[in-house]
Parts: C-alpha cells; structure tokens; sequence
C-alpha cells in the first residue's frame, strides 16, 4: 500500500506539473500573440476546459500525498520531506483557488479592461511559473523520501 501511495504521489505531482507547464508553453504562447480582445473572447469560449484538467492530477496527488504522509510518519527523514511536498502542493491549491479562479473568472467575464489584458498576463503566467516549480518541487521531495 505504502508503494501505490508514493506512486500516486510522487506520480501526481509529476503530472500536476507537467499539465501545468503544458498550459504556460503551449496556451501561454497562443495567448500572448492574440490582441487582448480576442484573448477574453478566447478565454470566456474555452477556459472552463483548463479547469476541467486540474482535477484529474489533484485527486491522485492528494490521494498519494496524504498516504505517504500518513506511512511515512514514524521515519524522520522522510516525515519531513514528505510535509515538505505536501506544503508545496498546498501553496499550489492556495494559488489556485486564491488567485487564478477569481482572475480566470475575469477573464471568462471580461471584466479586465482591454489595456490592463497584457500586464494581467504577464502576472497569470509569472505566478504560473511559480505553481509549476512547487509542483516540481514536491515531486521530487518525494523521490528523494523514497529513496532514503
């Protein structure tokens, strides 16, 4: 059980990550070189589908995390790195649900007004860069309790 956990976690991080970063490269690219009013057009017709993919990696992340944090408890070491990746994550929720939900509602809405679209990008995608390091961060954290 303790392996499925460390999988899962270690595993979710990973592809939490990887989405994420997926999103940065790939839309953040896209989005940058569309005029900012198609950019709220393009965000109010499809940004209800970037938040579709976040659950898929946050069930199994949290899944692991919370089982190798539980299994790992007893073991210094590990206890730590563990709390370490699970700190991270959160912070990565926290961003989430603190500043994303609510900017990409105003995107989708389009209630940012057209000059201020640019400068409001270029902080999404800044404060991207940071959720993407944590969840990197605590993937690796988890390599390295495993490998203890």
């Amino acid at each position: 059980m303790r392996l499925l956990f460390n999988i899962l976690a270690i595993s979710g991080s990973a592809m939490f990550a990887g989405v994420m970063l997926t999103i940065a490269v790939t839309l953040g690219g896209y989005w940058k070189s569309l005029p900012p009013s198609e950019f709220l057009d393009w965000f109010g017709q499809n940004g209800e589908f970037i938040v579709r993919s976040i659950p898929l990696v946050v069930a199994p992340t949290l899944i692991g995390l919370a089982g190798s944090l539980w299994l790992g408890w007893s073991e210094n070491g590990a206890r730590a790195l563990w709390i370490g990746a699970t700190v991270c994550i959160a912070a990565v929720l926290i961003l989430t649900a603190a500043w994303f939900l609510p900017t990409n509602a105003q995107f989708a809405a389009k209630l940012v007004p057209l000059d201020k679209v640019p400068a409001r990008l270029d902080t999404w995608l800044m404060i991207h860069n940071v959720r993407i390091a944590l969840a990197t961060i605590a993937s690796v954290l988890g390599i390295v309790a495993i490998s203890r």
